[in-house]
């Protein structure tokens, strides 16, 4: 049940058509893992946090750095050298005490990750590299939990939403391509994207609209245009193949 003081909060959204009490509800129900509270996971986690997501699980081994500071929007400079679960945990309770933040310093490893998403209804990816992207995607396939991926480099942003066992994976669209360094990225970038990605979530959980499932979508901000691939689940695919 939703408190007098939570009806108050979201009233906005509860008065959308579909969305009502039902999917506010849904909402507080629900346990998020983030994978990351950088450029990415900042500005999902804000949203998610200030739409109700009942309780938010940020996991990130790295401290606050000043190069983080032109895209990492949950981290000010009086935050540089904090760990970014403390800082970006902070900053999410004073914006909604209404939830509960999970803090977890740890790097997110093959060994450890279905410990980390045990519990978890979803996985949002806001990762910087494609290994540990690798990882959450197989977790999410054999635990069937609807990962959410998101990817920035630069002016790009590429989003997809996954559903173990009806749509296709990372392994599907990547192929187990590896990539090396740290992707260039003004800070812009991971906002449009994490709000997409923060989009879907809602969508995800309240049954509304239509999911980029079986759709790879790339946001070209220099061009200012959008684009969709159409994807298909390789039955061959050593992650999800059937």
């Amino acid at each position: 049940m939703l408190s007098s003081s939570e009806l108050l909060r979201y009233q906005r959204q509860i008065t959308i058509p579909g969305f009502g009490l039902e999917g506010q509800e849904k909402l507080k129900r629900t346990h998020a893992f983030i994978a990351g509270v950088g450029g990415l996971g900042s500005p999902a986690a804000i949203y998610l946090a200030a739409a109700g997501i009942g309780t938010i699980r940020i996991v990130d081994v790295d401290d606050v750095d000043v190069t983080n500071l032109n895209r990492q929007i949950l981290h000010f400079t009086k935050d540089t050298g904090r760990k970014k679960i403390v800082s970006g945990g902070e900053k999410l309770k004073e914006l909604n005490p209404e939830i509960q933040i999970e803090a977890v310093h740890e790097n997110i490893t093959q060994d450890n990750i279905n410990r980390l998403v045990a519990g978890c209804d979803l996985i949002l990816d806001a990762v910087d590299n494609l290994e540990t992207r690798y990882i959450l995607n197989r977790a999410a396939v054999e635990n069937k939990i609807p990962l959410f991926h998101g990817a920035v480099s630069g002016f790009e942003g590429r989003v997809m939403t996954i559903i173990p066992g009806q749509t296709a994976c990372l392994m599907c669209l990547y192929r187990g391509v590896s990539l090396t360094g740290k992707p260039p990225v003004i800070g812009f970038t991971p906002g449009v994207i994490a709000c997409i990605q923060a989009t879907e979530v809602i969508k995800y959980l309240t049954g509304m609209g239509r999911l980029l499932t079986n759709r790879f979508l790339v946001y070209d901000g220099l061009d200012m245009k959008f684009s969709e691939v159409s994807l298909q689940r390789d039955p061959q695919c050593r992650v999800c193949g059937l």
